[in-house]
Parts: structure tokens; C-alpha cells; sequence
């Protein structure tokens, strides 16, 4: 490969495929494109401001934005000055925003609009690093970005590639602060070679080249997109942002995506969608409908469907499954999720339908890829998050099933945490992610299925142990069931509570004659409370005796990031859950 260095990536796009569209956005309703070679003119002008502006090989600047070219930008140009990129989620409180900026030492911050730069005015008293705020959006009486760029007129490219040359692909690239579901922020401490190395071993699971365009939409901020964008850039793929989450529909019809990444959260308000359309049609197209969804559910994915199921799957897709395909732009080769666990029914379905999801597994300690599935047949297994990539090596540790990971993805460290980062990298070079799983064999080849957590396997008062996000994650298959946080720690039988799709509540409520003028009407109302015993009862029998939920709690609010109850990332922040909702708790296992 001919990058070693993250900013060497574009270089090498320029040199093998320079694209008219290497980076896009929406602006004033039109795509506004930027071509390789007026990327990397942006990038140095980036680079010699930062060196006219005084920034030092070490700085740490921060990066506060929805997607855009400009995070691209900032954080290239930034690179090749020797700044630190510490990329930040847009959605925390102020508070952590403090420590961040604190632990880190923040030189200079670059965020997207108005909110951002009053959230920063509002702790900078307490930040005594920070020396500047910059907007991308124009914001009054806030220092534009242009006025940064500026400094960037002056011709000193000769400072830059010189501190280009003095930067080594073992050196620190990024601080990524991550606090998961549990506990305060941490910062990975990502090297060149960390990322670069990860881009090149995961090429063969993303399937796009240089005649591709892909959407997208997850935030920069963390290292799961941020390393695919590095990817779609070194294989010369043309990137466009979505404006944002509200947008995606409507972008994926403009752009006609080859491919694009996603979360389950995402994944599942699409099937959601896509089954509620399905049940507002009568007669023979609702026939239709559901038989094509439930061929789909018998779709083997290991290449063992009968030539008649194939069959009867031709004409599901030509029918049914073509409009699936159609509302993703038309043009989709796969799309890859990760972060968390992904529904088998929705996997199955969407891969029967002929649209090839695909799930991958790692951490941002891992930079962050460990395993992926391939898109060719043989090369995926779904409920497994697939083999490891070229140069990780896995093994399961005997005692507690937790999978332990090698390779030149692995973290550097925790920043200025040598404690931290003891605890989860062994003497032997060893990284404990924390996740439980089996290596299961099957095509000459290792998959690996994930199990659980080490710290959320919780035991019983009787001394069994319980995995909840198995359960939970079946418990999801029930249209009904939204989201669940199964508990029991300590305690003599399992109990869950439950927020429940209000969406099909309300349908239910309207074929039932319930009447509600509240979502708390919903969950306190006795008709409601036997539907989701009977969708509870129907999953139940699917676990042993110990795993299977006596009781529930229904909850009349949705868990959202603004509330705090998930991360950026859409997963439960169990301990935030546990304490918000402790007296809920308390009265399932009162009496």
C-alpha cells in the first residue's frame, strides 16, 4: 500500500483515481462537489494556517460537527501540521464536554453552527487551554472558519511538508474519548498505523472501487465511519453526506448509493417502516406482502434454499422486494452495520429481498474493526459478525468466554491513563474488549458470534448466570417491543422494562377501541399489558427456565441520546437506565 499515513490516502487517490466528486455535500438544495485535487488544495491551505495560527506537532485541536468536507479538512490538514485530532460527538452535555477539553488540553475547537459555539462560550472559563472557537455554519459574533483559512494564504508549504516528513506512521493520530454504556470518558489514543492498517485489511469487506458513490450519515466523531471514510477515499469511492438523519430518505434517492453503513437502531426503524406500509395495504397485495416477508424468513443464508424456495424467492424480489430495493436508491451492493446486535429476522429478510447486510464487530479501542462478514456466498454467516480481517488474530478466553484480540489495530493506550489501559491490554499483547463470544467453524473458515458482555452477564440470587442481550435482542423481534433493558442481578428471577412501539400501539388502540389521550394511558392500560405478556410469553419458551422473564415494567417514554439513556451510538446506557428507572425496578420485585 502506498499510505502509511492517514494523510497520505488522498495522495495516493489523486495518483490511481482522482474523482470530480471525491467529497459532497447539500448546499442551498444543490450538491456542492469537491474534486481530489481541490481537497488536498484545502487540506494544505488547512495545514499552513495551522502552522501561521502557531499550532505545534502535539496540539490537540477538537472537531465538533455533523458530517461535512470541512471535518475532513480540518482533521487532514490538522494531521499534517502534527495536531491531534480529538474528535467530539455534538450531542453531550456541556459537562463533558469540559472534561474532555480539560483532559485532553484544547487548543482549538472547530464546530458546525450556533448550538455548538454556545455550548464551548458556556465552559471556556473553565477550558484554560482553549484558546479559539471556529464555525463552520456563519454564526454572529463567532470567528468564521474562513478567517482561519486566511492564515492559510501565506506560501510556507515548504513548513508543512517538512513536519509531513518528520511524522512516522507509529505516531499518534487521534484521541477518541468513549465513555461505552457505563463509566467516564476515556481517551483511545489511535496511531497512523492503527488506522491505516485497519483500511487496508478491511477493503475486500466493502466491495466499492472507484466507480461507486456511497451515502454517508453516521457521525465522523466516531472511529467506525471515520475509518470507512478513510477507506471509500484510498479505493477512490466518491463520498456524499447525508444533510441528516431526517434527510437519508431523500438523499439515498438523489445519490443512488453503491453502499452505505449503518447501526441496527437504523436498520430496524426501516423494517418498521417498511411492515407498517405493508399492513395499510388490503386484498391481494397484503397477501402478497406477507408472503414475500415470510419466504424471507426462511432464506438460508449458507446457499441450502431448495430450487423451488429459490423460485418462489425470484418472484418475491421481482414483486415485493424490488420497491425494498428502490426506496435505497436502486443501486445498493450491500450495506455493512455494526455497534451492536443486529436482529436475525431483520438480517434475514433484507439478505432474502437481495439487499446484503452485512455485520461486523470491534471497538474504538480496535480502530476499529476485529471481524466482518464478506458480501460473496461463503463469506458470511448471519448472526455471526463474521471472520477476522487480514492481520487480527482471536481467541476466547477458557474462564469467562471474553474474546481477547491481536493484531496492528490494537489501541496504543488509554491517554494518560497507563492504569486503564493495563487493565484491558495483558502482558502478552493481549486486548480484553469486554465481550463475550464463540469461534464457530463452518467453510474453512472462523466466525465469530458474539454472546454477551463480561459486565453485563449479571447472576441470579441463585447463582445462575444470565446474558441480557441475548434476550433482548430476541425480545426485539416483536413489533411491539421497541426497546428492553432486561435486569435481575442479585435477585430471584429475571424482569425486563420494556418501552414499547408506540407507533403499533396506537394501531392497536384504534382496532381495539382503547381509548388514551397520553402514551402513559397506553402503558398503565390493562388490554396493552396482556399484548406484551402474550409477545413476552411467545419469546420466552426460547431461553431455560432462569433466563426467561416473570415480570416487566412498560415505560411511556422512548430512550433517546437527548435523555440520556443511549450513547451516540444507540445502544442502552444500562447504568444511567438502572438508576433513572430504580424505583420502577424495585416495585417488580416488591412482594
Amino acid at each position: 500500500m502506498s499510505y502509511t499515513r492517514l494523510f497520505d490516502i488522498l495522495p495516493h487517490q489523486l495518483k490511481n483515481f482522482p474523482q470530480e466528486d471525491c467529497l459532497a455535500c447539500k448546499e442551498n438544495g444543490q450538491w456542492k462537489k469537491y474534486s481530489t485535487q481541490q481537497c488536498i488544495d484545502i487540506i494544505n491551505q488547512v495545514s499552513r494556517a495551522m502552522i501561521k495560527y502557531g499550532i505545534q506537532p502535539g496540539d490537540k485541536i477538537a472537531i465538533i460537527s455533523n458530517n461535512r468536507p470541512e471535518w475532513n479538512f480540518v482533521d487532514l490538514g490538522m494531521m499534517q501540521a502534527g495536531a491531534i485530532n480529538v474528535p467530539i460527538y455534538p450531542t453531550i452535555s456541556e459537562g463533558e464536554y469540559k472534561f474532555i477539553f480539560n483532559d485532553a488540553g484544547i487548543k482549538l475547537a472547530f464546530v458546525s453552527d450556533k448550538g455548538l459555539h454556545e455550548k464551548l462560550q458556556n465552559i471556556r472559563k473553565d477550558v484554560p487551554t482553549l484558546q479559539d472557537i471556529f464555525t463552520f455554519d456563519r454564526v454572529e459574533g463567532a470567528r468564521h472558519w474562513s478567517e482561519f483559512m486566511e492564515l492559510g494564504k501565506e506560501d510556507n508549504q515548504a513548513e508543512v511538508e517538512k513536519r509531513k516528513a518528520n511524522i512516522k506512521d507509529t505516531d499518534l493520530a487521534t484521541i477518541i474519548y468513549t465513555s461505552g454504556t457505563t463509566g467516564t470518558p476515556k481517551g483511545v489514543m489511535l496511531s497512523h498505523k492503527n488506522i491505516t492498517s485497519n483500511v487496508s485489511a478491511t477493503i475486500p469487506n466493502l466491495v466499492v472501487d472507484a466507480s461507486h458513490r456511497v451515502l454517508s450519515f453516521l457521525p465522523l466523531c466516531h472511529i467506525f465511519e471515520r475509518m470507512v471514510c478513510y477507506t471509500y477515499m484510498a479505493v477512490g469511492a466518491s463520498i456524499y453526506y447525508a444533510e441528516s438523519l431526517d434527510t437519508i430518505a431523500a438523499n439515498l434517492q438523489e445519490v443512488k448509493p453503491h453502499f452505505f453503513t449503518s447501526v441496527p437502531r437504523l436498520l430496524e426503524k426501516v423494517f418498521d417502516r417498511i411492515m407498517a406500509k405493508g399492513a395499510e395495504l388490503t386484498g391481494l397485495k397484503r397477501k402478497l406482502f406477507f408472503w414475500a416477508v415470510n419466504l424471507g424468513l426462511q432464506f438460508d443464508d449458507r446457499g441450502l434454499n431448495s430450487p423451488w424456495y429459490n423460485v418462489r424467492l425470484a418472484i418475491a424480489r421481482k414483486l415485493i422486494f424490488s420497491k425494498w430495493t428502490a426506496a435505497l436508491g436502486g443501486n445498493v451492493i450491500a450495506i455493512v452495520t455494526g455497534a451492536a446486535a443486529l436482529r436475525i429476522d431483520i438480517a434475514r429478510i433484507f439478505n432474502a429481498a437481495g439487499i446484503a447486510v452485512r455485520e461486523g464487530y470491534g471497538q474504538t479501542e480496535t480502530s476499529p474493526v476485529l471481524t466482518a462478514n464478506r458480501v460473496e456466498q461463503g463469506g458470511y454467516w448471519l448472526g455471526t459478525v463474521g471472520p477476522p480481517i487480514d492481520g487480527v488474530t482471536l481467541k476466547i478466553d477458557e474462564k469467562n468466554k471474553e474474546i481477547l484480540a491481536k493484531g496492528p489495530n490494537i489501541m496504543m493506550g488509554y491517554y494518560k491513563r497507563p492504569d486503564l489501559t493495563a487493565q484491558v491490554i495483558d502482558q502478552d499483547g493481549w486486548l480484553h474488549t469486554g465481550d463475550q463470544g464463540e469461534l464457530l467453524s463452518w467453510n474453512g473458515k472462523q466466525f465469530l458470534k458474539i454472546t454477551g458482555r463480561v459486565k453485563e452477564l449479571f447472576k441470579t440470587s441463585g447463582g445462575k448466570y444470565v446474558a441480557p442481550q441475548v434476550i433482548e435482542n430476541k425480545m426485539k423481534e416483536s413489533p411491539y417491543i421497541e426497546q428492553i433493558m432486561v435486569v435481575g442481578e442479585n435477585r430471584h428471577f429475571v424482569a425486563a422494562l420494556i418501552v414499547p412501539s408506540f407507533e403499533k400501539l396506537k394501531e392497536y388502540a384504534a382496532q381495539n377501541g382503547i381509548a388514551y389521550n397520553s402514551t402513559a394511558d397506553l402503558v398503565n392500560n390493562e388490554k396493552i399489558y396482556r399484548l406484551i405478556q402474550s409477545e413476552v410469553d411467545r419469546f420466552n419458551p426460547e431461553f431455560g427456565k432462569v433466563e426467561q422473564i416473570k415480570k416487566f415494567k412498560l415505560l411511556p417514554n422512548d430512550w433517546t441520546i437527548e435523555t440520556g439513556e443511549m450513547t451516540p451510538t444507540m445502544k442502552v446506557k444500562r447504568d444511567v437506565v438502572m438508576n433513572k428507572y430504580k424505583a420502577e425496578i424495585e416495585q417488580l420485585y416488591a412482594g
